[in-house]
């Protein structure tokens, strides 16, 4: 089992997300070597155009052997699709977890969000992620996820990557059953959690946040 750490731009990452992980490498995609250093990790793999990395971040990749795979600036694949694919080919992953920031563009928030829900992505037995301090599941298609939620906790479901069927809610205050989710609409936005919270899929994808 190996549980790889994914650290992405768009600023500093939340001491809650960097407490709760424990990982057994450490990927960072451009600027989020900065990021990931500034938090007390010490990342094993460097990728991206490094159009963003500070200098000192790169003399720190220098100074501590860090793998660089330096791509073009002009590519197809952001920078967080690269570090994850970077992380699919690390030897006996189970578990991945991206980290990142807020930052202040809207697409790129929305290409990291589409990104996780990759099709190669869903042989992991968990994936999640953190924004600043937003918790988030993925969940692909044949997959559930136990949610460590305290009871009162806000949580919504939302099928932003397609259709997702046979989508199952249990241990919470509106739970679904078998349930279609169309990503056209937020009817799982805003539930809240009881006790033993679960969100099981059958096919598609759906992201759970936890603001």
């Amino acid at each position: 089992m190996s549980h790889v750490v994914v650290v992405i731009g768009g600023g500093g990452l939340s001491a809650e997300a960097v407490a709760s992980v424990h990982p057994d490498v450490v990927i960072a995609a451009d600027s989020g070597l900065d990021h990931a250093v500034a938090a007390g990790m010490e990342p094993s793999i460097l990728v991206g155009d490094m159009d963003s990395i500070s200098a000192s971040g790169r003399m720190w990749a220098y100074a501590h052997g860090v793998a660089i795979d330096e791509s073009p600036t002009e590519k197809d694949l952001t920078d967080t699709e690269l570090a994850l694919e970077t992380a699919l080919g690390v030897e006996g992953i189970t578990d991945l977890t991206l980290l990142g920031g807020w930052g202040d563009r809207l697409d790129h928030l929305q290409g990291t969000l589409l990104a996780l829900g990759a099709p190669s992505l869903a042989g992991l037995a968990s994936l999640r992620a953190w924004i600043g301090d937003t918790a988030i599941t993925v969940v692909h298609g044949g997959h559930a996820a136990a949610l460590a939620l305290e009871p009162g906790r806000t949580f919504s479901v939302l099928a932003l990557h397609g259709l997702a069927t046979g989508v199952t809610v249990t241990g919470a205050k509106w739970e679904l059953d078998h349930t279609t989710l169309h990503p056209t609409e937020a009817r799982g936005v805003s539930n809240e959690a009881k006790e033993h919270t679960m969100v099981t899929v059958e096919s598609g994808v759906v992201t759970v946040v936890v603001p």
